[in-house]
């Protein structure tokens, strides 16, 4: 009898329609392809969209790029149920309403449309863990589910234990109220304060809350979880989630070795800018790089107080101030005469590119809110860090980097922001003794980092291993 002949692997990969979640995203989806596996990326239409007026190179654009390097790489687009003018950030709760409740059939029609034109090719759903309705998915179409986690393996270790942190009474957690939790696999020991705030007793009943702890709840139905951080540092925690289903960190995925493909950037944006030129100006590690994603999370006085005790610091800065959120551009945000103030000492952009700036050596210090996409990124380019975070995962993330791997300090010893405060942990870290200090400590993470998705490092040997498994599940 003549032997059945093996199909093709062929991923199918869906993001968050986030940045943080869909730049991860798009790296593992090369990283993938380099292994020899065909990808579809999905993007909802209004991402797509969205994308293509803010970016002058197009995801399309990006992925033929990908082709042309010999990888077999695919785009489409699926609609979220919304018209384009609905707005999703506004209307948060509805959004996501619809996102676990409508769209897995849209989803569902989609890969069965992909299967029936397709039948040579074995296909594998590769999923954002917040995307709670994978398993629901793949199990109706016999596919194998693959969670892919964009954070930190800490938080999703908090996450995956919330059973016992309500037997203990720390979930939901009291707010305002301090204690150390000490009995979670994996983890050595956390504060209550660090855990992600969407856990809270006061966040119970938002969406952020529902979608988190329903994401937590179906990871565990998933084959296979990757996660987008490095065995060696966190090594713990994710050697506790291996015992409970097949675990990987493959990260950083942000970045791609001995690759053509770049992710897509603007690069119309940093000539824009003018940061490289700005920077070439500046002596080596005398610039504080400040950047807090999305300034919707900040409120106008913490942003004035920050504003306020840069200018005390009288250190140089480059600061993001994201002039596409209408309430929080620099006209609204920052206080009335800032920029005339800073004068040659502060350039203010509305966007650059990130590892850019970064990888300069002028660039002494990160001024961060701790997302984990701009924590990686830091650290691949030897930046200590100065924290304050805000939501999600951020608080978790400030506990790594600062506690757990001694990357960066802390902003505020209080509760509020306050200009003198912020002046003095500046100075404080981009003067000599601290940050030498911090500055060997984030050597030592970068070499971890880098070495980590060379031929045979950690990250590289787990996606093999990945593959592996997945082919053996797939065959068996």
């Amino acid at each position: 009898m003549e032997k059945p002949t093996c199909k093709a692997l062929h991923a199918i990969v869906f993001p968050v329609p986030y940045q943080g979640h869909i730049n991860p995203a798009i790296n593992l989806a090369i990283k993938l392809a380099s292994k020899g596996i065909t990808v579809t990326f999905i993007h909802t239409q209004y991402v797509h969209q969205t994308l293509t007026q803010i970016h002058h190179n197009t995801q399309v654009d990006f992925f033929s790029e990908a082709r042309k390097s010999g990888l077999d790489i695919r785009y489409s687009t699926i609609s979220d149920g919304f018209p384009m003018d609905f707005d999703r950030g506004l209307h948060f709760d509805v959004f996501w309403e619809s996102l676990l409740r409508e769209f897995p059939a849209r989803v569902d029609e989609f890969i069965g449309n992909m299967i029936r034109v397709d039948p040579y090719s074995t296909f594998f759903l590769v999923v954002d863990t917040f995307f709670s309705w994978s398993a629901a998915v793949a199990r109706k179409n016999e596919l194998v589910n693959v969670s892919f986690w964009t954070q930190p393996a800490l938080a999703l270790s908090i996450g995956y234990h919330l059973d016992l942190l309500s037997l203990n009474g720390h979930f939901p957690t009291k707010d305002n109220v301090e204690e150390e939790i000490t009995y979670l696999p994996g983890i050595e020991a956390i504060n209550t304060k660090d855990l992600m705030p969407y856990l809270k007793e006061s966040e119970k009943t938002t969406k952020a809350n529902f979608v988190s702890i329903k994401a937590y709840e179906e990871v565990k139905k998933a084959d296979f979880i990757l996660c987008n951080t490095v065995q060696e540092l966190e090594f713990q925690a994710l050697s506790a989630l291996n015992l409970k289903q097949p675990t990987y960190a493959v990260g950083p995925v942000n970045f791609i070795r001995d690759s053509t493909v770049s992710p897509p950037i603007t690069k119309s944006l940093w000539a824009e800018s003018d940061c490289g030129k700005w920077l070439e100006s500046k002596r080596p590690g005398s610039v504080l790089y400040v950047s807090f994603g999305s300034l919707a999370q900040i409120s106008a006085q913490e942003i004035q107080e920050i504003a306020y005790g840069l200018l005390l610091s009288e250190v140089n800065f480059i600061w993001i101030v994201r002039a596409d959120i209408v309430s929080f551009d620099k006209a609204h945000a920052l206080p009335d005469g800032f920029e005339d103030d800073a004068k040659d000492k502060g350039l203010i952009v509305p966007w650059c590119d990130q590892i850019k700036v970064l990888s300069n050596p002028a660039v002494g210090v990160f001024l961060t809110h701790c997302g984990w996409n701009s924590i990686v990124e830091s650290i691949w380019c030897g930046v200590p860090m100065i924290c304050l975070p805000f939501i999600y995962d951020q608080p978790t993330n400030r506990k790594l980097i600062v506690e757990d791997l001694n990357v960066g300090i802390n902003l505020l010893d209080g509760v509020s922001v306050h200009r003198e405060e912020v002046a003095e942990k500046i100075k404080n870290l981009m003067s000599e003794p601290v940050g030498m200090r911090l500055r060997q400590q984030v050597d030592k993470a970068k070499i971890i980092l880098h070495n980590a998705i060379e031929v045979n490092g950690s990250s590289d040997r787990n996606l093999e291993q990945f593959i592996q498994d997945l082919k053996n599940k797939i065959g068996s």
